[in-house]
């Protein structure tokens, strides 16, 4: 998958298209990852696929990923967590789905910024982890 390059200034996108555009790639990365690791039908990678992409699931994953963070991904982070979401799932922990909004807010925002390797190495990282720990 790679990213193209937004035309526009990324800092007048909003934070909420940021993270919009995050959610989709990153789902879209988990269940290219899941189906190159299984052969499961697509009823069982859905269920992988959500264990992946909760709101849970991705403040775990920023928590993680906050140290290797540079200031500009720290900045859209922040701006993404303190951003006020126009709905929150029922039964979501406010803390997660803020975090998990911030993570999808630095995945957009590297995608729409073309910085394919950045994106790619993040994500890297995550599975990694996933798979030694």
């Amino acid at each position: 998958m790679s990213g193209k390059t937004f035309p526009g200034d990324l800092r007048e996108v909003p934070i909420s298209v940021l993270a919009y555009i995050g959610d989709a790639v990153y789902e879209l990365h988990i269940r290219l990852h899941l189906c190159k690791q299984s052969n499961a039908k697509s009823g069982t990678l859905h269920k992988m696929t959500v264990q992946h992409v909760k709101a849970s699931a991705q403040a775990a994953a920023i928590n993680r990923l906050l140290p290797l963070l540079t200031e500009e991904e720290q900045s859209i982070y922040r701006r993404g967590r303190n951003s006020q979401p126009g709905s929150m799932p029922k039964n979501a922990d406010p803390a997660a789905y803020m975090a998990a909004t911030g993570f999808e807010a630095i995945i957009g925002y590297l995608y729409l910024k073309g910085d394919q390797q950045r994106l790619d190495n993040l994500l890297a990282t995550l599975l990694e982890e996933e798979n030694h720990g």
